[in-house]
């Protein structure tokens, strides 16, 4: 029997570039690095090479697994970059992140090119925000083996979506999933390289948010471990009454009822509290050991 918690997983047990993760019981942290000069969190405080760079390396000191680095942000709200642009902005800091730690490095981009750059400058990942569409992607995750985040959005980035509107927001979420990992299978990308997303808050207002979380074992029993990216984004400012600076809790709260729900890797900004978070949440859930159990009974 399943304990609570614990979908069942396809391949749990995993190796990503140089890490291997138990995803059982085990919860991976991912950093967001954005290479960009407009991202929505932190404004464009990492765009120059060295600060990105740097901003990588105290991730993984702070405990982080994973280190996604992106160029191009979702938002519609920016000026189109050009395929060699986004390039430029992310292999260099990948390169550099991959001299300088084992954790794995995830490209965060939607278009084919980009992503094969990636993985030649030592990424692992693929992290899709438009879940396969771009022509070429499912190939060159195929031909190199990586493994592949698809992830639900409706107009994919840089798409302006005027009110979107579900008439089920999670069974359409997960029917799209379904279609998406199905789709990767026939292009050949393998099921122990397949990682779900069900897109929070990607052209969905705050109460699919809301409701996306509510029911996220009905996406994560499709059976493939499930990142949540869901870390101070305007659910939790509009749920809370929150600024941009000011979401650290409810960022904190949604994510551990989400790992409660069965996601396993969680997208984030805030790395050393996730991290302290997820090392609790796995105890109380009896996946891992207390660090410094005092042995006095008296």
């Amino acid at each position: 029997m399943e304990h609570h918690g614990s979908p069942r997983i396809i391949a749990p047990v995993r190796r990503i570039g140089r890490r291997e993760f138990d995803f059982e019981r085990q919860v991976a942290v991912m950093a967001i690095v954005n290479r960009t000069p407009n991202s929505f969190h932190d404004q464009g405080r990492t765009f120059e090479l060295d600060s990105a760079v740097e901003a990588a390396r105290r991730a993984v000191e702070a405990g982080a697994d994973w280190v996604d680095i992106g160029g191009f942000a979702f938002s519609a709200a920016q000026a189109p970059i050009g395929v060699d642009e986004e390039i430029d902005r992310v292999v260099p800091v990948i390169s550099k992140v991959r001299g300088a730690t084992d954790a794995v490095i995830s490209v965060d981009t939607h278009r084919a090119p980009v992503a094969e750059a990636a993985i030649e400058a030592g990424a692992d990942v693929i992290n899709d925000t438009n879940g396969l569409r771009e022509p070429g992607m499912a190939r060159v995750a195929a031909d190199t083996g990586a493994t592949v985040v698809v992830t639900h959005s409706l107009g994919g980035p840089g798409r302006r979506v005027f009110r979107p509107s579900y008439g089920d927001v999670v069974a359409e979420v997960a029917a799209y999933l379904r279609e998406r990992v199905a789709f990767a299978l026939e292009s050949g990308i393998a099921p122990d390289r397949i990682v779900i997303d069900p897109g929070h808050d990607l052209n969905k207002n705050t109460f699919h948010s809301l409701e996306l979380t509510r029911r996220l074992e009905e996406i994560t029993s499709i059976g493939y471990p499930t990142l949540v990216a869901l870390s101070n984004k305007d659910f939790i400012g509009e749920t809370l009454d929150r600024p941009q600076g000011e979401r650290k809790e409810g960022t904190i709260a949604a994510n551990v009822v989400s790992v409660m729900k069965g996601a396993r890797i969680l997208r984030v900004h805030d790395v050393a509290a996730t991290v302290a978070s997820v090392r609790m949440t796995e105890a109380v859930l009896g996946w891992r050991e207390p660090l410094a159990p005092s042995h006095n009974l008296a």
